[in-house]
């Protein structure tokens, strides 16, 4: 893993095994995950369209292209193969507000 990729494995695995994943899914089939990472931030990552609101991601993978994704959304993919997720159902407006929270978190 490490050598696919790089420095992101072991941070990812670190949370993995913390069990910091949770799937969020609402009634209609929507699905996020939400990531607590390491300095205690929570993030939101898609797996649908490999993306994460985390600033590494914004920076490494969008705007320098140094990486193929940020340790959140390798601990996401790691977490599905692996069985690892948490689980949360929520309402069709609990989704929107966790969604809405995220747009005012990067206004």
């Amino acid at each position: 893993l490490k050598f696919i990729f790089g420095p992101s494995a072991v941070p990812a695995l670190d949370l993995v095994d913390q069990r910091s994943i949770t799937r969020v899914r609402s009634p209609s089939g929507r699905t996020l995950y939400q990531v607590l990472g390491s300095s205690g931030k929570l993030y939101t990552c898609y797996s649908t369209c490999h993306f994460c609101t985390c600033p590494a991601f914004g920076f490494s993978v969008l705007q320098k292209s140094e990486s193929l994704l940020c340790k959140h959304i390798l601990a996401v993919y790691l977490s599905q193969a692996m069985g690892a997720c948490q689980e949360l159902a929520v309402s069709e407006e609990q989704l929107s507000n966790i969604l809405l929270a995220e747009e005012e978190d990067e206004g």
